[in-house]
């Protein structure tokens, strides 16, 4: 497979990775390529950009599915389906929630359907378990296991997904997506390999994401960290013993925790500082202690075919493989 063309449809290619087995233990699903294409062909992405915002969109649910737009979604198994799953993605300075309309499955004769905070692929998650308001296990929420208790699920970061098994032909499940605007993004998937984006993270301690799962060129504009101002003139610790940094992160998963550190910043600058991250996926992580007002800006874009080329000739193309999960 040639490299421009993996960089492409790197995005659709976590829908292949889904669930055999248990529904919390992930592992890989032979899809073949033509597949990949039916989840995102072009008169999909066309229905999408047509349907007018203040109208209901309804449309049918694909057993492999990704979905970027409000409206309701309604799955009808026309012969047994044990391992499906759709993954919604909203802008990313919005949440998700998602809630039951109707659930026909027989949960005791093994059918499940579980909606989890986040993404999942091979395993790995993201937010990471280290970025996560909560606990991994809470972040599964399984309709048989709380029904109408549980009837929305909110996700805490611009993605969610859900994965179901139908065993009955006829059974069927209607769930309704909506987004919802957040203040204060933390953790976030861009729907493009090209853009800005500000992280504020306000006198809270928690580790912010923004993950770009392309090969890219990424430029700091802005760095703002609280705990430079009162430093006395004195050496500097480690950017770890600070508290509060920046990461420029590189690899092949889409766990932040498990992507190898490009650089660390911690000291103030002036002028843009640019960075090329030539993995399937980049990431820009902000650890913060919670005592100050945090920033980064920063855009992004993706790198040319000759720029990676260049970037594999200076063994940066090593640094991104070996360090595959």
């Amino acid at each position: 497979m040639e490299r421009t063309f993996r960089e492409q449809l790197f995005l659709l290619a976590l829908c292949v990775s889904v669930l055999t087995g248990d529904c919390r233990y992930i592992e890989n699903n032979e899809i073949s390529k033509d597949d990949i294409y039916s989840v995102f062909n072009l008169d999909l992405k066309r229905e999408m950009s047509e349907i007018p915002e203040e109208l209901i969109y309804r449309r049918s649910l694909r057993c492999l599915d990704m979905i970027s737009v409000e409206g309701q979604f309604t799955f009808t198994a026309d012969r047994p389906q044990p391992n499906c799953a759709a993954f919604f993605m909203a802008e990313p300075n919005e949440v998700l929630s998602l809630e039951y309309d109707s659930v026909d499955v027989d949960c005791r004769g093994g059918d499940f359907i579980t909606v989890f905070d986040g993404w999942v692929m091979k395993g790995e998650k993201f937010p990471s378990s280290q970025d996560h308001p909560l606990p991994s296990f809470e972040r599964y929420v399984s309709y048989c296991d709380s029904g109408s208790v549980r009837k929305t699920v909110r996700s805490n970061q611009n993605v969610a997904m859900i994965f179901f098994r139908i065993h009955n032909e006829g059974s069927s499940f209607t769930i309704t997506v909506r987004k919802h605007n957040n203040p204060f993004p933390c953790n976030v998937i861009s729907q493009s390999p090209e853009g800005s984006f500000t992280m504020v993270i306000p006198q809270q301690h928690r580790n912010c994401s923004f993950s770009i799962v392309y090969p890219v060129e990424i430029e700091v504009s802005e760095f703002s960290l609280g705990h430079y101002n009162n430093i006395a003139k004195r050496p500097l610790p480690g950017c770890a013993e600070t508290g509060d940094f920046v990461q420029l992160l590189g690899g092949n998963t889409i766990d932040p925790s498990k992507l190898s550190p490009v650089t660390d910043l911690c000291i103030s600058f002036t002028g843009p500082t640019q960075m090329k991250i030539g993995c399937e996926n980049a990431a820009v992580r902000m650890v913060s202690s919670g005592r100050f007002i945090n920033r980064v800006s920063f855009s992004y874009r993706p790198l040319t075919p000759q720029e990676l080329q260049s970037l594999k000739l200076n063994s940066i193309d090593d640094f991104c493989f070996n360090n595959s999960p």
